[in-house]
């Protein structure tokens, strides 16, 4: 008996090796056949596509973290909309309050962002 549920794991075991099997020649095979002729501007180092030019402890403009917030803010409720218009029929009126609570909450932070001019770039 315990043979036969050990077999049943015999696939997995196979596809894990043939992956790795894989895996291991797709990254063996650039270091055999790419041309290795590093230069001074391919080794160093950049960020942005061009040149650091200060320290990387800077300050930053509260703009860009406002854009955060306001990323957070629709990633949000994207990521929390699809379920819930999924399960729309299902969840009742008490459901669809809670999201309307929801998305109060995620309208002030836009208006907040708004009012604070993180949508307007100088």
């Amino acid at each position: 008996m315990e043979n036969f549920i050990l077999a049943e794991y015999l696939p997995i075991l196979i596809f894990l090796i043939i992956a790795t099997g894989i895996s291991l020649i797709c990254l063996a095979i650039p270091q055999v056949v790419a041309p290795k002729r590093p230069y001074g501007e391919k080794m160093s180092p950049y960020e942005c596509g061009f040149e650091a030019f200060d320290d990387a402890r800077s300050k930053f403009d509260v703009r860009f973290y406002l854009v955060a917030i306001l990323f957070i803010v629709f990633d949000l409720e994207v990521a929390f909309l699809f379920p819930w218009v999924m399960a729309f029929g299902k969840i009742g009126l008490f459901g669809f309050f809670s999201m309307m609570v929801f998305l109060l909450v995620l309208t002030i932070g836009f208006i907040y962002e708004w009012k604070k001019g993180a949508l307007e770039w100088e």
